[in-house]
């Protein structure tokens, strides 16, 4: 059932990736290709994520007249036909200074910093997940989109004025939940989470709502004719502002809870399903949603042997 009317036209559609567009780390074709008809129909389609930019997967550079990227949960656009950053949104030095003694005093926990659309990593830390694993923070991922820094601490404080974001990760939520309380007594920064075991720190007025509805402005459009699609925490405050907030069904109780709208899950190509539905008008049957899933699982599978194979004749 629907909270609030489906705007009469989706002029904007904002997309989390983790857990939302992504399926197991890409985009599937049927997906991209609803929102490429989207895109043709004049509907502008966003990427709204909490990544950094250098952790942005090559799929979504795939989708034929995407526009605009929105990264670090809203600090940065980027304009991809420009290829420039149009609008930032960075943490005030001063109570970031605050928030960098406090992570000295708490060094146990590691900390990336997000600067100039990269992401850092202490050295330390990097070598510990590249060398054993961490059951918390996923090494394949760590290896691929973070640069290792020698001190994380130092760097954050000589990069002070351009700090996009910062993700402190904890392996026990006791943890997370006492580092939140007292992280909550510093002024003008905001805190969230994409995944359970991490806190995101951004600045004072910085969000995925803040970044779309500056890229709204620069577009002569407003939110209220905007659909967005999330699953964490991070992406609650878009969902609210937005005309059309869509939650996945695999998204946290309280994101699904407060959207207007809870589409499958991104395992059964939910955005495709709500895209469709909303912006394009078009209502699947349910045999061929059935269909969609299983070819979807055999792609999987297919794609799990291809890799297997490359790793095998490489071993060779």
């Amino acid at each position: 059932m629907m909270k609030r009317p489906v705007p009469e036209k989706i002029s904007l559609i904002a997309l989390d990736l983790d857990g939302t567009t992504l399926v197991r780390g890409h985009i599937t074709p049927r997906t991209r290709r609803v929102l490429e008809t989207a895109v043709k129909k004049g509907t502008h389609v966003v990427i709204a994520t909490g990544r950094a930019w250098c952790s942005l997967p090559k799929d979504i550079f795939r989708i034929q007249g995407l526009e605009y990227v929105v990264t670090s949960n809203g600090a940065m656009i980027t304009d991809l036909r420009r290829g420039e950053v149009i609008y930032e949104n960075c943490i005030d030095p001063a109570p970031l200074k605050r928030v960098a003694k406090l992570l000295r005093e708490n060094s146990r926990f590691p900390v990336e910093v997000f600067t100039g659309g990269k992401a850092y990593l202490g050295r330390p830390v990097f070598e510990e997940i590249r060398d054993h694993g961490s059951t918390y923070m996923s090494r394949s991922y760590i290896l691929r989109t973070r640069q290792p820094v020698d001190e994380i601490y130092d760097f954050l404080e000589e990069h002070i004025s351009a700090i996009e974001n910062i993700n402190i990760h904890f392996e026990h939520f006791e943890d997370k939940d006492a580092m939140k309380e007292i992280l909550g007594q510093i002024p003008d920064i905001t805190m969230t989470s994409s995944v359970p075991h991490n806190l995101e720190i951004g600045g004072a007025t910085t969000s995925k709502a803040s970044g779309l509805a500056a890229l709204c402005e620069i577009l002569h459009t407003d939110l209220s004719s905007a659909m967005a699609c999330g699953d964490s925490p991070n992406d609650m405050a878009m969902l609210a502002e937005v005309g059309l907030g869509v939650a996945m069904g695999n998204g946290e109780p309280e994101v699904r809870a407060m959207a207007d709208y809870v589409a499958p899950s991104n395992e059964e190509e939910g955005v495709a399903l709500a895209v469709e539905r909303f912006a394009l008008g078009v209502e699947r049957p349910a045999w061929q949603l059935a269909a969609f899933r299983v070819r979807n699982r055999i792609l999987y599978r297919l794609r799990q042997l291809a890799r297997r194979l490359v790793r095998r004749m490489r071993g060779k």
